[in-house]
């Protein structure tokens, strides 16, 4: 949605008074209805971003591009999800963008999904695994709920006995015990892929840092994401009285071909690990 004007298929946040705002595909023929009035599609096709509109019945509106973190907010959970914190440094670190081809496991409620899907754009594919299908129905709903089901092929399996998939660009993994399944990932990335994976003790963390230097991962970092909001008053701006603080310890590596005793690359990875 890179494009300056609102074109069908676009997904558009309608932001009126009161704290209203809902999140719509725009497609011709079709309304927007709500207790402050009806928008017809047709008559936003074609505008500029950040135009206002009026409603049949005068209520004013901003048409808007969402920001991934509108669309995150507003996702149903039934588990634990990633706060947009993790999730928008997780995009960054595994380099996900339009046209990647993504390949996740431990969908639970979708909000990662939802991410992957967002911005791996039209082009782009996700494939997400998971083993509860209780929780695969929550994510189906999620992602249909924002029109990104599109571009995301979900599959109920343990990836215990492997992906499907081969080359995939980004590999990210949201299970308790994602060391076990470093094989499986290795199978599944292309040479030079990326790995992710969140975990929450050190424990865990110490098994898939040896997990993946024995299956050929190098360029591996560890790292927590802390965020603090501040009011905006400019009277009175201060820090707001609760900050996010730790919610799990992201693990991030690259998938190499190198096996082997040469200082000199040895040499390279752990200088770059110990950045």
């Amino acid at each position: 949605m890179g494009n300056e004007w609102v074109e069908e298929g676009d997904l558009a946040e309608i932001v009126g008074r009161s704290h209203f705002h809902h999140i719509v595909k725009i497609e011709h023929g079709k309304e927007i209805q709500s207790h402050k009035g009806i928008l017809k599609m047709d008559d936003l096709i074609g505008l500029r971003w950040g135009s206002t509109v009026k409603s049949h019945n005068g209520n004013t509106f901003f048409i808007l591009q969402p920001a991934l973190n509108d669309i995150l907010k507003d996702t149903p959970r039934n588990t634990q999800i990633l706060y947009p914190k993790d999730i928008g440094f997780v995009l960054l670190s595994l380099a996900i963008g339009p046209g990647k081809t993504v390949v996740e496991a431990g969908t639970g409620s979708g909000a990662l999904t939802t991410a992957f899907a967002y911005s791996v754009g039209r082009e782009g594919h996700v494939y997400t695994y998971e083993a509860r299908k209780e929780m695969q129905d929550v994510a189906i709903k999620n992602l249909k709920k924002n029109f990104l089901e599109d571009r995301v092929t979900f599959k109920l399996r343990n990836v215990e006995e492997g992906f499907d998939e081969e080359n995939a660009d980004a590999l990210f993994l949201d299970l308790p015990n994602s060391y076990d399944y470093i094989p499986q990932v290795k199978a599944c990335l292309k040479p030079g892929g990326f790995f992710g994976s969140i975990l929450p003790t050190t424990g865990q963390v110490e098994k898939l840092l040896r997990s993946l230097k024995e299956n050929g991962f190098s360029f591996t970092e560890v790292c927590e994401i802390f965020i603090r909001y501040y009011r905006t008053d400019p009277d009175r701006f201060r820090p707001v009285d609760r900050m996010v603080g730790h919610t799990g310890y992201l693990i991030f590596s690259r998938s190499i071909n190198y096996f082997g005793e040469d200082n000199d690359l040895n040499k390279i990875t752990m200088e770059n690990e110990q950045q």
